[in-house]
């Protein structure tokens, strides 16, 4: 190789300039390479009748899988059963888009309780986060929703 290239090294505060190009050229070659156009944003809320958020589930589609990327229930209403129900809505919408499979990711310190409660199995586990704790990749098949 005769050029002279640099190598640049941010172990913090990584310029935002350099993250940008980055994440740019990432997505172009993402773009010619797949049909991310198919990709769709899902989101289920629970409001109060005044409008006041109690919680909700974010995620998205493609194709025949739904990633839950999000789920949150305001602290004073955990424990009430609005995530499980929250969980189910969003579970509803992905079938009527015709999905097969959700998955998630969730640490140890999280919901994987939960999330196994809910009929989710651990699909990977990785383990060298903080002592003690593990980020797991759990997967749950849906019954397609009915045309």
């Amino acid at each position: 190789m005769s050029e002279n290239l640099i190598l640049s090294c941010h172990a913090e505060d990584c310029p935002s300039e350099l993250l940008a190009a980055i994440d740019a050229g990432l997505h172009a070659h993402n773009l010619a390479a797949a049909p991310l156009d198919q990709v769709r944003s899902l989101a289920v809320g629970m409001h109060l009748p005044d409008g006041a958020l109690l919680g909700g589930a974010l995620g998205r589609s493609w194709g025949l899988c739904c990633e839950l990327q999000q789920l949150w229930v305001r602290e004073d209403r955990r424990g009430q059963g609005l995530g499980a129900t929250l969980m189910r809505a969003f579970e509803a919408q992905a079938a009527a888009r015709g999905c097969e499979l959700i998955y998630l990711e969730t640490f140890s310190f999280q919901a994987p309780g939960f999330y196994r409660h809910l009929g989710y199995e651990e699909a990977a586990c990785l383990e060298g986060f903080a002592p003690g704790l593990a980020k797991y990749l759990m997967r749950k098949r849906l019954e397609r929703a009915a045309p």
